[in-house]
């Protein structure tokens, strides 16, 4: 689990840092926009990466200031890394907590915690995940801040199954 964490960790993050439009290096190339994902991928030195991106909806928490939320499925291939959901909260979590995804009447989590980032514990849990999201219509996701403060974020899935099959079709992992 930890190679493939590791892996996928920085591919995450450099997909949700993309995705807020703060890439250090190369600028991501975009594939298209299918409704409320964005399909893109990066080259990371010659190693390509492809995420879907997507942003809340609604955001509900009695929050002060928060940076900005986004949800991504990440294909590495050449770090062994299909289908990797993640989550930056744009707040700090708490630490041993668990962040809540729910769609449909399906709850899933993602208990590896980052700082502000969020993962399921394995592949498994990330291809349920993915199966749930082709077939639903809105995500919700659950968490608490590092200061306590439950968070809810609301996530539609509209064109989720072609932002997938697009960057599925650009790493070759269809």
């Amino acid at each position: 689990m930890k190679n493939w964490l590791q892996a996928g960790a920085m591919a995450a993050a450099l997909a949700l840092s993309t995705a807020a439009g703060t890439a250090r290096a190369a600028n991501p190339a975009p594939i298209d926009r299918f409704g409320d994902w964005l399909a893109q991928t990066y080259d990371d030195n010659g190693k390509t990466l492809c995420y879907a991106t997507s942003a809340p909806k609604k955001q509900a928490g009695n929050f002060k200031s928060r940076g900005n939320p986004y949800i991504a499925v990440t294909h590495a291939p050449q770090a062994g890394v299909r289908d990797q959901v993640s989550y930056i909260a744009g707040y700090e979590l708490k630490p041993n907590s668990e962040v809540t995804l729910v769609i449909g009447n399906q709850s899933y989590a993602l208990s590896v915690l980052q700082k502000d980032r969020a993962w399921a514990k394995d592949p498994d849990a990330d291809k349920a995940l993915i199966q749930a999201m082709r077939k639903g219509n809105t995500l919700t996701i659950k968490g608490t801040s590092a200061r306590g403060t439950d968070i809810t974020d609301t996530y539609s899935l509209t064109g989720f199954s072609k932002a997938y099959q697009a960057i599925g079709a650009a790493c070759k992992v269809q």
